[in-house]
Order: structure tokens, then C-alpha cells, then sequence
């Protein structure tokens, strides 16, 4: 009962906000524990194991994220198989996405915000026109922002960036763009989920925190 019991804590704690199960390192039994528990959005790293559990998961109506960093030429084998991508960063993937998908695709945009060489992500000086000229494509809604803050122990580091990202957001909705209304955060992961609640974080990315052992 450790996954029931994780996610009913957990589901206590962050009120009307979005948890997005990261699953990469779970099968579909734990899947399945966790939807029975009332999380039903989950969100996968790698095309081959989104198939795979896709496949194993039929019965259940879950909603797919896929929140890893997708290659332009993977695109076509998750075409209106996912619900949401949490890692929009070129025009390529773009256009792969407007290539392939036959309805509208709700994505977060990945934001640079940490500073770290390993993340990816558009540049925030130039997240507001990346938005912008994702207009031509009508298969893609920009939906929010998503941004990683750097591994340290520094709450202020931490809390620096997802602020970033969250006026990044305002600027972007304020713009009122039909194609990009950008109402969504997706930031926080389970060792600084309670700092993004603090800066408005609409959809949490949760992998360990709902898998560990009791106290």
C-alpha cells in the first residue's frame, strides 16, 4: 500500500495542482497502483517505453505527457498518442509535430532557466518570440511554460528560476495569442515540488516521492 499511501499524501498536499507521474523508472503494475490511487496524468521519457506501457494500458483513460526531450524524427510514432509534451524548444520538433499530428497538440515550452549546460531549453530572453512564431502552426497550442531548476541545495537558486519562468508565463499570456493562452507551469520534480508550488507551478513532473518506502 506505499504507492496508495504516497499519492494520498501527496494529492493532500498540493490541492488543485496537476501531478504528472514521472513513470520512467516503473512498469505498468506500479501504473496501475498509482491510477487506482487517483493520479490519471502520466508522463514517460522515452517513446519506446510510452508505446509499451500505452500498450499494456489500454483499459485505463489515462492522460499521456510525455516529458522527456523528443527527436524530430520520433514524432511520427507518437502522433495523437500523447496528450501534452513538456519539452517544445525548436521549430523543428514544430514542424515534425505539425507534420504528423492530425489535431492540435498541447505543449509546454521548455525554458532554459537553470543556467546548466546539461538542460535544454529556448533561451528566456528569447521565449516570448519563440511563442510568437509558433503561430503558422495550428497543430500545436502552447498551453505553458515548462523550465528545471539546477540539483543544488540552495532554495534561493531554486526559487530564482521558477520565478523566472513565472513571469516569463504572465509576459507570454498577457500577449492574449490565440494560439499560445500559456494558462500552465510545469515545473517542481520531487526534491523541489514544494518550492515550485510557492511561484504558481500548475503541473508537477513527480517520479520518486510517490515510489519510496513509508517511514
Amino acid at each position: 500500500m506505499t504507492i496508495a499511501k504516497n499519492v494520498e499524501a501527496i494529492l493532500k498536499m498540493v490541492g488543485d495542482r496537476t501531478v504528472v507521474a514521472a513513470t520512467k523508472y516503473v512498469g505498468p503494475k506500479e501504473m496501475r497502483e498509482l491510477y487506482a490511487a487517483g493520479i490519471t496524468n502520466m508522463g514517460e521519457n522515452r517513446v519506446d517505453q510510452l508505446l509499451w506501457k500505452q500498450s499494456e494500458l489500454t483499459d485505463l483513460p489515462i492522460t499521456w505527457h510525455f516529458i522527456g526531450s523528443l527527436q524530430s524524427n520520433k514524432v511520427k510514432l507518437v502522433a495523437d498518442k500523447i496528450d501534452f509534451l513538456h519539452s517544445l524548444d525548436r521549430l523543428s520538433l514544430a514542424e515534425a509535430i505539425q507534420k504528423y499530428f492530425s489535431s492540435p497538440l498541447k505543449c509546454f515550452v521548455e525554458v532554459h532557466v537553470s543556467g546548466e549546460a546539461s538542460k535544454s531549453g529556448v533561451e528566456p530572453e528569447m521565449a516570448s518570440a519563440f511563442c510568437e512564431n509558433l503561430a503558422k502552426y495550428d497543430k500545436i497550442q502552447i498551453v505553458g511554460l515548462m523550465g528545471m531548476a539546477p540539483l543544488t541545495d540552495d532554495k534561493f537558486v531554486i526559487l530564482g528560476c521558477f520565478r523566472k519562468l513565472e513571469e516569463l508565463r504572465r509576459e507570454i499570456q498577457a500577449k492574449n495569442w490565440s494560439h499560445a493562452p500559456c494558462p500552465y507551469l510545469s515545473m517542481g520534480m520531487s526534491n523541489d515540488f514544494k518550492l515550485a508550488m510557492e511561484c504558481n507551478a500548475t503541473h508537477l513532473r513527480l517520479g520518486s516521492i510517490l515510489f519510496r518506502n513509508g517511514d
